[in-house]
């Protein structure tokens, strides 16, 4: 018996090395401060909790676990949108998340993380809504719209993918922010909207069915967190991300807010 408890251990040992070696060697910042810029309008990735007022969501929860392995202190900051790229691109902040996807054309101003999510673009429409099924039932009813917000895949996907490539088409009405154009979809003002699997699957969970994903996905799309160009920090925030990809912390954060989370009504 003693001998089969001293295999038993020196197996598990031998399994739970690797995970021990991989753990110390991930970077040490040091505690250094760093400026995370984000939106907090992009439910469940990061939003302001209707119950307690605070800004939430999975980014946030991946962060903290980002800043407690790598050591580091966050600072968080608030812009818009529109702003967010270009700012950090300026360098005025260290580091941005708010759902954004990876696209060539935005690497020529900022640096990427690698992918910590891989999101499929779909239809959110109102539960009742019984007029099109698929994009182009949608784009040859020239009563409907659809709302986005400007700059975004889900506006590029609208404009590209449903339209027809103008991306001044008066079809598409802008909101300043996700939750506005979703509030717009439940209200009436639009007739859908395009949303990531993810969020669109807690938003239908959410919506007392008043809320439904149709058709296939439009399109694929990776998020990363971005940085100014050359910054030091990426490749930190990649050994971290993998290590909790590695260990299932981020499974865990996404059952978190895209399955189990129920916001206060």
């Amino acid at each position: 018996m003693n001998r089969l408890k001293l295999s038993l251990a020196a197996m598990l040992a031998l399994v739970l090395l690797p995970v021990a070696a991989f753990a110390q060697a991930l970077p040490d910042l040091g505690g250094k401060s760093v400026v995370v810029v984000t939106e907090n309008a992009y439910f469940p990735l990061q939003f302001v909790d209707p119950a307690s007022g605070k800004p939430v969501g999975w980014e946030y929860d991946a962060m903290a676990e980002l800043s407690k392995r790598l050591n580091f202190k966050i600072e968080y900051q608030n812009t818009s949108w529109d702003a967010m790229i270009q700012a950090v691109s300026d360098k005025q902040y260290d580091m941005g998340m708010t759902g954004i996807t990876i696209k060539d054309d935005r690497k020529e101003k900022v640096d990427f993380s690698d992918p910590y999510m891989r999101s499929e673009i779909f239809m959110l429409v109102r539960a009742d809504e019984s007029r099109f099924a698929e994009p182009k039932a949608f784009a040859a009813d020239e009563k409907l719209l659809v709302g986005a917000q400007a700059g975004t895949s889900p506006f590029y996907v609208a404009v590209y993918n449903v339209l027809d490539g103008n991306e001044q088409n008066p079809r598409v009405k802008l909101f300043e922010t996700f939750a506005a154009s979703v509030a717009a979809l439940q209200a009436g003002d639009v007739d859908l909207v395009l949303t990531d699997s993810a969020g669109g699957k807690a938003l239908v969970a959410t919506s007392g069915g008043k809320l439904k994903l149709i058709g296939d996905p439009l399109q694929a799309e990776d998020f990363g967190f971005i940085f100014p160009k050359g910054s030091d920090l990426t490749a930190p925030i990649n050994a971290g991300i993998a290590a909790l990809k590695a260990d299932g912390t981020l499974d865990k954060i996404t059952q978190k807010w895209f399955v189990d989370y129920k916001p206060a009504q």
